[in-house]
């Protein structure tokens, strides 16, 4: 059994001559309330084939960088031999335990022992951190190998400086209440300061529509410190006579009219299946059918206003702060134009402009299945609807908007034809309109400033006060990549979008996950971010403006 001992600040390991070099290597992901312990860290020891046996007999660490250290339940190290990727939850259980300390940490500096043989050539150590379930989530945490014990001697790794890492909470994970993956990601905070937290409650498989698929709300009423219980809020069940598998609703964006308060969630209802190549209705399908197709696949969705020729574009109030949702109305046939193939939500959240109108980002298909992008708006609280001109036609997807000072919109658009683009010409599709979409001019930005390894992004502009004064921020989120759904980061315009400077970045989370995020105010001096991690389905974090601001000051 590995065993741990605490020593006091500054006791000294023996010392040795150096010939072993550790590399460390420290990973930025969210520490999650929820799980046992988070992989932070990990130290490639390499053993020279012609030494002797080597043995691990202590690991010395400092928490340095942590904001308190009575926020600390552990640290663990572990032993994975040869395996050089991320130490994940379900890895710990054949990685080798050096040894643990279950309490919090003293001081900040620990030295956990034990007897670990590390074998010829490189060996991997990683170092994973437990916290409270009760830590603020405006907290960081930190925790870094200062030193090791081999065969006696000391091993020093070389000084820096301490890497703090973010707290967040899960508000999906995997298989949570029988759901087997959710995704899809909107947030909102509601008048009475509520966050609700919308997703796709994918019930059997993690693929798209056509399936069992819901649109579900968890609220947080401690911003976002906890979240209550699973509530589905569009479901169209077993509706004309077939499985729910045929049923999936999907794409949920949420919008609060700040005036009345009322909420509103769109998703978009596929009933049944479509031919892929006629784009025909199939009759008599059950429970056991296996025929697969989507909304953007093929002839998926067709011309027409019909559930059985176009998927269909649902949305649902509630006046209550998101405790109680309304039957669905079907806004189809009021919006979308009968040659277009598809109109749909687009994923995240909606904006109201200073006038009141209420704006929702949509997507669809042209007349000829293209792709585009444009917006949808009501101008009387949500009675009626109107859906703009497509702002780019042929490339562009999912999007949200953002209204600028001068009053125009600004649409931000995923862009497909950055599928392959590492360099130059790589960049999310922007365009402006001031007049609610019936004419769009492309931004100076537009595919230049913002990379993406064509994924959904969401951009949100806060509003806030500061020494008295009113200004406001844009903020935008996405996997920092132009070939991979990783690098999850914040980035900062204070000049209404024609700048976003790299000093502003914030990196929530490096590692591989599905990428989709959506962002919304917790209060005047906290952003909210809800995003698909690597960590969970579903990760909720905090950002101070306070940080944000201090990086556009560096």
């Amino acid at each position: 059994m590995a065993t741990c001992l605490l020593l006091q600040a500054g006791v000294a390991l023996p010392a040795a001559a150096q010939t072993i070099a550790p590399v460390s290597r420290q990973y930025e992901v969210p520490v999650l309330k929820e799980n046992d312990a988070t992989a932070l860290e990990r130290v490639a020891v390499n053993i020279p084939a012609d030494g002797k046996a080597a043995w691990l007999q202590q690991v010395q660490l400092s928490f340095t960088g942590t904001t308190q250290l009575n926020q600390l339940t552990g640290v663990r190290v572990y032993s994975a031999n040869g395996d050089t990727t991320y130490l994940t939850p379900e890895k710990t259980t054949t990685a080798a335990l050096f040894a643990r300390y279950t309490a919090t940490p003293a001081a900040n500096t620990l030295t956990l022992t034990g007897n670990l043989r590390l074998n010829k050539g490189t060996n991997y150590l990683w170092v994973a951190l437990s916290v409270k379930p009760t830590i603020p989530l405006l907290h960081k945490v930190a925790v870094q190998v200062s030193g090791l014990q081999i065969n006696g001697q000391r091993v020093s790794l070389p000084t820096a400086a301490p890497v703090t890492h973010r707290v967040g909470t899960a508000v999906r994970k995997g298989m949570q209440d029988n759901v087997h993956t959710s995704r899809i990601p909107g947030i909102a905070t509601a008048n009475n300061g509520d966050l609700l937290a919308i997703y796709d409650a994918r019930y059997e498989l993690g693929r798209d529509l056509q399936g069992d698929i819901d649109i579900a709300l968890n609220r947080s009423t401690d911003k976002g410190a906890t979240w209550q219980p699973l509530q589905v809020v569009l479901d169209k069940g077993t509706w004309g006579n077939l499985p729910e598998k045929f049923n999936g609703v999907s794409d949920p964006c949420i919008v609060v009219d700040k005036k009345t308060g009322t909420i509103y969630i769109a998703g978009l209802w596929m009933y049944g299946v479509l031919d892929p190549e006629t784009g025909k209705w199939i009759d008599d399908l059950t429970d056991t059918s296996k025929i697969w197709n989507h909304q953007w696949r093929s002839k998926g969705s067709q011309p027409g206003f019909d559930p059985k020729q176009t998927s269909q574009f649902l949305l649902t109030k509630s006046t209550d702060n998101g405790k109680t949702w309304s039957e669905p109305v079907n806004l189809t046939a009021m919006c979308k134009r009968p040659e277009w193939w598809l109109w749909a939500p687009a994923p995240g959240s909606g904006i109201v402009l200073t006038d009141g109108t209420l704006v929702l980002p949509t997507q669809g298909r042209d007349e000829t299945g293209k792709p585009f992008s444009n917006i949808t708006y009501s101008k009387d609280g949500g009675k009626t609807w109107a859906t703009s001109n497509p702002a780019v036609e042929g490339q562009t997807t999912e999007c949200m908007a953002v209204q600028l000072n001068d009053g125009s919109v600004m649409l931000n658009m995923r862009t497909n034809a950055n599928k392959g683009l590492t360099g130059a010409g790589n960049g999310r599709t922007v365009s402006v309109t001031k007049d609610l979409g019936k004419t769009w001019i492309e931004h100076p930005t537009s595919r230049k400033a913002l990379p993406e390894p064509v994924c959904m992004a969401s951009i949100f502009k806060h509003n806030y006060t500061r020494a008295g004064k009113q200004e406001s921020v844009l903020l935008f989120l996405n996997p920092h990549s132009t070939t991979q759904r990783n690098r999850i980061t914040l980035q900062a315009s204070f000049d209404d979008g024609k700048t976003w400077p790299a000093a502003h970045h914030i990196l929530l989370d490096e590692l591989n996950g599905r990428g989709y995020s959506c962002i919304t105010s917790v209060d005047n001096n906290t952003i909210g971010l809800l995003y698909e991690s690597s960590q969970a389905h579903l990760v909720f974090q905090q950002v101070s403006m306070q940080e944000i601001i201090e990086q556009k000051n560096k």
